[in-house]
């Protein structure tokens, strides 16, 4: 009798330990917080370097096609790369979305943000720095220009609005979305901003993201028409979260029907 008061301790602790054994262990604060936002930063960074020196460097003749291959590969490569740290926004736009779909903690929202606005000005400093001075000039930096008169914002804005809706759609239904997710979400993406660019780029320039816009914005100093590349992007986010939480998103981020 003794012997088995004595056992039971010991089983207690047996079970105890196996018990907090199989809990997960939480992340450290620095998996949690520092390195998404590192991973926006320089993934944003790398993106809109690509980008920018893509516009910078066109070689003579390939009109749309330089730009819109060096936009997609490169995003594509990067959430490839990075997406499995940060989820792979590198797009203002994007984050907003993600958020509104319930796949990215709101305390995150800000500091996403600010990491991908840094990481163009980063991306945008750097092509200042490799380029040749007079091709910078001549293109801005990469800067989105091709506005001339106010009678095309009607037609820009929607134009940034379709697009946007198009690249964040991919993003939601390929990444977040679990009836739809897949694992070639990166390259799906990619190639959904390579084909805006080449459908949209005579209409508005297919920015598509306002970290895009910000960066080489503030480097070379062109701020005309610079809201209209925040207002479309923006609105196509709240359009993307309000057609997937209400019509074609799963149950597991759908509002209604749950």
């Amino acid at each position: 009798m003794a012997m088995a008061e004595r056992s039971r301790p010991r089983e207690k602790e047996v079970m105890m330990d196996v018990d907090s054994g199989s809990r997960p262990s939480r992340p450290h604060w620095f998996e949690r917080y520092v390195q998404p936002c590192a991973a926006e930063l320089l993934g944003s960074a790398l993106f809109i370097f690509i980008g920018c020196l893509s516009v910078v460097e066109d070689a003579g003749g390939t009109g749309r096609l330089q730009p819109a291959l060096a936009h997609g590969l490169a995003l594509g490569l990067c959430i490839a790369i990075l997406g499995g740290i940060s989820g792979g926004h590198f797009n203002p736009a994007v984050s907003l979305a993600v958020w509104l779909v319930g796949g990215l903690n709101i305390t995150m929202l800000v500091p996403y943000w600010v990491s991908q606005l840094c990481g163009g000005v980063i991306g945008a400093g750097l092509v200042k720095v490799v380029a040749a001075s007079e091709r910078y000039v001549n293109t801005s930096g990469g800067a989105f220009s091709g506005i001339a008169a106010d009678e095309q914002i009607p037609s820009v804005i929607t134009g940034e609005i379709v697009m946007t809706t198009f690249l964040v759609l991919a993003v939601c239904m390929g990444a977040v979305n679990e009836k739809t997710k897949t694992p070639l979400a990166p390259f799906c993406i990619g190639f959904t901003v390579t084909a805006d660019i080449l459908a949209g780029g005579g209409v508005s320039g297919a920015c598509m993201n306002p970290a895009r816009a910000f960066g080489p914005a503030l480097v070379a100093n062109y701020w005309d028409y610079q809201w209209v590349y925040w207002a479309g992007p923006m609105a196509a986010a709240l359009l993307v979260g309000v057609l997937v939480r209400f019509l074609i998103g799963d149950r597991t981020v759908r509002l209604l029907l749950k």
